[in-house]
């Protein structure tokens, strides 16, 4: 599977009205396209940042839904007055877990050796860092996103609310330093969202 996520910037004011519209015209739009099969909305209201994640069968099908999207995405990004990073990558590992309401989220980016790294990675996070996850109270789900020609990834984490992200920080940065060693990579960036929707089709 694929996963395009869709990074916005823009004025903290504005994130609640572009996520309501957002809620109210992508997921029909998504919908639609073949090959679709699910999305996510991340924000910080407090920064003004909203992660758009999408997934897909494919990476044709990844692709003939950007360009489908490309006038909405434009509209979008107007609307919130910021800028826009979308990035497509290869799913490794996933457990996807149920839609919840009030639910956290935190993203860990990575970097690793390009080409043979990402399987290396998705061993070693197999291996050493998946059942401690699904061990943490409140876990719902997670991922672990590659680029393999690029030598970046993502680890992304759910849970049940707040409290339970909160609770997890420790035992993930444990569980974190752990994979991070065995498999090689360097972790460049930890940040953490409220959860505004996870849609399945």
């Amino acid at each position: 599977m694929y996963v395009r996520t869709i990074y916005l910037t823009g004025d903290p004011a504005r994130v609640d009205r572009t996520v309501e519209r957002i809620k109210d015209d992508a997921v029909g739009l998504l919908t639609e396209q073949d090959g679709y099969r699910g999305a996510s909305i991340f924000v910080d209201r407090t920064v003004g940042t909203i992660l758009l994640g999408s997934w897909w069968e494919t990476r044709e099908a990844e692709q003939a839904s950007l360009t489908a999207m490309k006038g909405w995405r434009e509209d979008v990004l107007g609307a919130f007055g910021g800028t826009a990073t979308v990035d497509v990558w290869e799913a490794a590992v996933a457990r996807r877990g149920d839609p919840v309401e009030g639910g956290a989220f935190r993203l860990v980016r990575l970097e690793f050796e390009p080409g043979s790294g990402a399987d290396r990675l998705a061993a070693s996070f197999e291996a050493t860092a998946v059942k401690g996850l699904e061990a943490l109270d409140g876990f719902i789900g997670g991922a672990l996103l590659v680029d393999r020609d690029k030598g970046t990834g993502s680890v992304g984490v759910i849970f049940r609310d707040r409290a339970a992200l909160d609770a997890s920080r420790g035992p993930q940065a444990l569980l974190r330093a752990k994979a991070a060693e065995a498999a090689g990579v360097r972790v460049r960036s930890i940040e953490e969202f409220d959860v505004a929707l996870l849609h399945r089709p």
